[in-house]
């Protein structure tokens, strides 16, 4: 029996191997553009995991303090396999970015084109934008490890001080701050009405099991994103771009407030959760680039 059980788990894996070499015999290109996407999200499930575990350490006081995105890959230049990671990361961000163009712009998830839809699609075209510029952020890191303990990248500050001296800049900052505060809320929400499960193909039981972890990863997100929207709109509304926080300085400042360590250890485990559901949408998420560019 428990060799019968092992061939039957294996299967599911088979199948997706089998139908990837299928496909590439078909149409090579669609699988190439599918192989991306997969890598993509498990890129995705990757720099969110990193940023949990170490805001995780920061609040049970194992790290000085969290760190965003970037903080916490650069941290990976230290390990001997820490460039290849770093080259990974970056080539399949850049993968899951074109896979969100796919989605925004030619409906690979054939969500039609309702008032829901469409501002569906417009998240996935700025989700897409996010994770490509966080993509040549990583090949920036990579570029300067030759000197990486002096290399500074640009701190949200700064960014936020060069949209100030625009026209109408502080508004611009506002908007944004805003808009972070909406996506966080936003995200919270589709943690309790979501139904996660309908774009996975998988078993029953692992399917139930990822809609939980996806309602836990989708709150801790949406919560994760509020502090960050709340100093951008501090920031717009003083004009000081100094005010202006990236996500680990925003988590950081949760260190000062009362139970702050017990929230944030809770919103970390949240975003370690939403990285563990991307590696579950990277298997078993279908993906059709073709029938996207079809209808389109």
């Amino acid at each position: 029996m428990d060799g019968e059980a092992a061939s039957v788990a294996v299967l599911p894996r088979i199948r997706v191997f089998e139908r990837l070499r299928r496909r590439f015999r078909a149409a090579p290109w669609a699988a190439t553009v599918e192989m991306a996407a997969r890598l993509g999200y498990v890129a995705r499930g990757v720099v969110y995991l990193s940023v949990g575990a170490i805001a995780f350490s920061a609040a049970i006081g194992l790290a000085p303090h969290p760190h965003g995105a970037i903080g916490a890959l650069r941290a990976w230049a230290r390990w001997p396999l820490g460039v290849a990671l770093l080259w990974l990361t970056g080539v399949g961000l850049y993968g899951f970015a074109g896979w969100r163009a796919l989605q925004a712009v030619f409906d690979a998830d054939n969500q039609g084109n309702g008032a829901k839809a469409l501002a569906s699609r417009v998240g996935q075209a700025l989700s897409g934008f996010i994770y490509g510029s966080l993509a040549v952020s990583i090949f920036g890191v990579i570029d300067t490890l030759h000197d990486l303990r002096h290399a500074e990248l640009e701190k949200t500050s700064e960014r936020v001080a060069k949209v100030m001296a625009w026209p109408l800049g502080p508004k611009l900052v506002i908007l944004l701050g805003l808009f972070i505060i909406a996506c966080g809320v936003g995200n919270a929400i589709r943690a309790v009405i979501d139904d996660f499960g309908s774009t996975l193909k998988c078993e029953a039981k692992l399917t139930a099991w990822a809609c939980w972890l996806a309602r836990v990863g989708y709150f801790g997100r949406g919560v994760a994103m509020l502090p960050v929207g709340f100093f951008m709109l501090r920031a717009g509304w003083h004009e000081r771009a100094s005010e202006a926080r990236g996500v680990g300085s925003a988590l950081g400042a949760l260190h000062a407030q009362t139970f702050g360590d017990e929230v944030l250890a809770l919103v970390a485990l949240g975003v370690v959760a939403f990285g563990i559901f991307a590696f579950v949408e990277a298997w078993h998420r279908p993906i059709r680039p073709e029938a996207a560019l079809s209808q389109g």
